[in-house]
């Protein structure tokens, strides 16, 4: 009788202990996964989330411990023996290939084959639309993957794993890249699976999603198990401290403080097919939240305000100078920073030194007369920023890909404060971090507000926007719908959310209140 015969445990991991360079990252972890669970694996960054889940794939080998699965000790757990034993991860990070279709994807690496050896395309389009339909999805095999919508290619990934006897499917922040009205699709697929007889570990920051989703949740802090316990025993305020080790207040914005003085104008921009018409004023130490739908032109008008995308027509002062950025560089010597949604590929070079990427867009005030680098210089400077922004890292040489995400974003917005920016520009800068980090996030935005520095705030957490802006503007298929001030007694999440979804009706009872520019 194998050791693991006599409880119902999938999946069991015993002792398991996994060190980096200077890092503990798991300290004899215990974890246990039952078949048809959807098990909720939460903590902060650098808990030891991902790290586990990469032993349990065969992608790291433990220093210590044991990986029982289905009864049989597996040792050792290589990445090939994972997938024999139906162990798969879906990553945040799409792994489809964009330009080939849906089918392709499904079946790379295995397309059907005629007769005289040539791909039988017509079969392999049928089976695909055969394999999906039995799944309960109608998606259109013969469309590119480049054009999905970022649920359908998680979605898909998942599909591809079943279909490649995967019962075992680790999400690993699956919904950090969704916009809101995305989730839900996901996770109705996911539910479905599960009564189908799969089971899912569901890694994730978003707490509300994991009361919403699963049914048993294993916190980890500081590579260890703190507990495992079921969803319906805790309540959110319990799990963030058992997450964080301590009592998480929320962070509340102290408003009133911004000047008169705009910093940043927008009149009357248009950019055909992306948004029409915006008219938009940030004063000098002012927050101005920003949300809508995916979709709605917000993170558009962010990436022309930086000189990513085009402008369209309209006019953009600066400190009441005509701003029209044709690069990043031009934004930047204006003293305009970006902050992207997307971190890792566009706010940070992950192989590259903190220190490095810190003190990457000032280069040019760190050098000599000679062309020369200022080592000295350059380390004073990252070293104030790193005591400043509460940056947690063995060392300034230490590669930014080794921190974890809180600590990224930390890197980012040190990145910005070294140019010294009049107007910042802040894309979703608390997504994919933990509550602790988010708070944290929050504080920085705060005190460089009080610097004078002009911010908008694109998030489309309303609850964050009300506790640290000063204003928050809605956009609706590329039209600023409306604004509200926090602190208003008739301004809630569930009202702002209406006017999210152009659900908020337009009599005059009900109408936002305007004055978007000033």
């Amino acid at each position: 009788m194998t050791a693991n015969s006599k409880n119902s445990n999938l999946v069991e991991m015993k002792g398991i202990v996994k060190t980096f360079p200077g890092v503990l990252a798991l300290d004899h972890v215990d974890f246990s996964l039952h078949a048809g669970e959807l098990h909720g694996l939460v903590g902060k960054n650098g808990a030891g989330k991902t790290t586990l889940m990469n032993v349990l794939t065969g992608i790291y080998q433990p220093d210590q411990g044991e990986i029982w699965v289905d009864g049989e000790h597996i040792h050792p757990m290589t990445a090939q023996r994972a997938r024999q034993a139906g162990i798969t991860c879906v990553h945040q990070r799409s792994n489809l290939t964009p330009p080939l279709s849906v089918a392709e994807n499904i079946f790379i690496g295995g397309w059907p084959t005629s007769r005289s050896g040539f791909v039988d395309w017509r079969g392999l389009y049928e089976e695909a639309e055969k394999k999906l339909q039995r799944l309960g999805l109608e998606i259109d095999v013969r469309r590119r993957v480049e054009g999905l919508s970022v649920a359908e290619k998680q979605v898909i990934e998942i599909a591809a794993a079943l279909f490649a006897n995967a019962r075992i499917i680790i999400l690993d922040e699956a919904t950090a890249p969704l916009p809101k009205d995305e989730v839900n699709m996901l996770f109705g697929f996911v539910r479905r699976q599960r009564d189908e007889g799969v089971t899912f570990i569901y890694i994730s920051h978003y707490i509300e999603e994991v009361f919403q989703l699963c049914g048993v949740v294993s916190v980890l802090r500081d590579g260890e198990v703190v507990t495992t316990r079921p969803v319906a025993s805790l309540d959110q305020a319990e799990l963030i401290h058992l997450i964080t080790g301590v009592t998480v207040e929320r962070f509340k914005r102290e408003r009133g403080r911004q000047g008169a003085r705009p910093v940043l104008e927008i009149r009357g921009l248009t950019r055909p097919g992306k948004f029409d018409n915006i008219n938009l004023a940030v004063k000098e130490g002012e927050i101005v939240g920003l949300t809508g739908l995916e979709g709605c032109g917000k993170g558009e008008l962010l990436k022309g305000l930086f000189g990513l995308e085009p402008l369209g027509e309209g006019t953009v002062l600066v400190e009441g100078k005509p701003y029209w950025p044709s690069n990043p560089a031009e934004a930047l010597r204006r003293r305009v920073g970006y902050l992207p949604r997307d971190r890792l590929l566009l706010g940070i070079i992950g192989m590259r030194p903190t220190a490095e990427n810190i003190s990457l867009p000032i280069l040019r005030r760190l050098v000599n007369r000679f062309g020369l680098l200022r080592l000295g210089e350059e380390r004073r400077v990252v070293t104030r920023f790193i005591e400043l922004l509460g940056i947690v890292t063995p060392s300034m040489w230490q590669p930014v890909e080794f921190l974890s995400g809180g600590n990224q974003q930390k890197v980012v917005f040190a990145k910005l404060a070294g140019t010294e920016p009049k107007v910042l520009l802040l894309d979703e800068p608390t997504q994919g971090v933990d509550v602790a980090a988010k708070i944290e996030i929050m504080r920085i935005v705060d005190q460089m507000s009080h610097q004078g520095v002009g911010v908008l705030f694109v998030s489309e957490e309303i609850q964050e926007l009300l506790d640290v802006c000063d204003r928050i503007v809605v956009m609706f298929a590329g039209k600023l719908d409306g604004e509200f001030v926090p602190g208003d007694p008739t301004v809630n999440a569930e009202r702002i959310l209406l006017a999210v979804e152009g659900s908020l009706a337009h009599n005059e009872s009900e109408k936002i209140h305007t004055g978007i520019a000033q």
